[in-house]
């Protein structure tokens, strides 16, 4: 049974990876909020990764880092403090965890880190600059660490499309809404969060202990094909 520590694992992707995995891993999950579902493989840490100290948890095998953040504003409505916020949530956090929680994951079985990006880090759309720029930064992350802690802990990440959760729900509000983002995706959908959690839980396991440093779209088509 590994130990896996999950960073924001309260709602939404995070969530859904914590339902994957918890029923044959140990689970720490570090949030501002508790998960609703208790089990008895999963220990809540109640912590704001920008601000508190992290806990101290040893014989790590896993870390996954989920914050994230969809500020979608013109630019020239978006404040240079929001850009740093959002550069705050999806990477200082990602690396602070990683820098605390980098001892214990060297001495860990098949050690791994996984990271979230975002579509809009390939795919240039309005309205996006402060988030596709901090998760660029996150890719970057992601493969320059791959590099620089190889052989010992992979590190992966994975670039959502649109995911119905309640960080979009802004985005999915209405019907007409649903079915213009839809029509944008060449597979006329977009994800779920247990979709992601799939692909989740197939990086963090032994499946996947070939690949590291990889950015891997979860896009419906939309980076990839134009039809």
């Amino acid at each position: 049974m590994n130990k896996i520590v999950v960073i924001g694992g309260s709602k939404g992707i995070g969530n859904a990876i914590i339902n994957a995995l918890v029923s044959e891993n140990k689970i720490i999950n570090i949030s501002r909020t508790a998960p609703l579902q208790p089990h008895s493989n999963l220990t809540h840490h109640t912590c704001d990764i920008l601000t508190d100290e992290l806990p101290a948890i040893t014989d790590i095998d896993t870390l996954i880092y989920c914050p994230g953040s969809i500020n979608l504003k013109p630019i020239s409505r978006l404040k240079l403090e929001e850009f740093r916020n959002d550069f705050e949530i999806n990477v200082i956090g990602a690396v602070k965890a990683i820098q605390h929680y980098l001892p214990e994951l060297k001495k860990g079985n098949n050690p791994s880190i996984l990271l979230f990006s975002t579509v809009a880090a390939k795919l240039g759309m309005p309205f996006h600059a402060s988030v596709a720029a901090a998760k660029s930064a996150v890719e970057g992350l992601t493969k320059s660490l791959g590099a620089e802690l190889a052989p010992t802990i992979r590190v992966n990440a994975i670039a959502p499309t649109v995911t119905n959760t309640d960080l979009a729900s802004k985005l999915l509000r209405n019907d007409r809404l649903i079915e213009s983002i839809k029509e944008r995706h060449p597979l006329k959908k977009f994800l779920e969060p247990k979709e992601v959690a799939d692909l989740a839980t197939f990086l963090v396991s032994d499946k996947a202990k070939s690949i590291s440093g990889q950015i891997f779209e979860l896009d419906c088509g939309i980076v990839s094909f134009k039809i």
